[in-house]
């Protein structure tokens, strides 16, 4: 497992501690790897998910952060999603 991965599942299970997440999510990043949540939180994980959201590295990073607005990476094409849009608006909501 990539660094970048080890960081980011640390970071989104602080972001995400009692949040209540109730679907599945994959954050596929870009030469790195992937990150499945669920109701759990977050793990390095490859499996199926409600919807797979696909950046590069320094996209996730700055959506992480708070840098970057989820929404505006997907209108601007820096973010995919793939699958049911409601659950990566959920989402969003709980990483906001």
């Amino acid at each position: 497992m990539s660094d970048v991965i080890t960081a980011a599942v640390e970071a989104l299970n602080e972001k995400m501690a009692g949040a209540g997440f109730d679907g599945t999510a994959k954050f596929d990043i870009e030469g790195e790897g992937s990150i499945l949540i669920d109701e759990n939180g977050a793990t390095a994980s490859d499996a199926d998910a409600d919807v797979t959201l696909t950046a590069s590295a320094e996209t996730f990073q700055a959506i992480l952060e708070g840098e970057q607005n989820p929404t505006a990476a997907f209108m601007t094409g820096q973010l995919k999603v793939d699958g049911d849009m409601g659950m990566a608006m959920k989402l969003s909501g709980v990483l906001g």
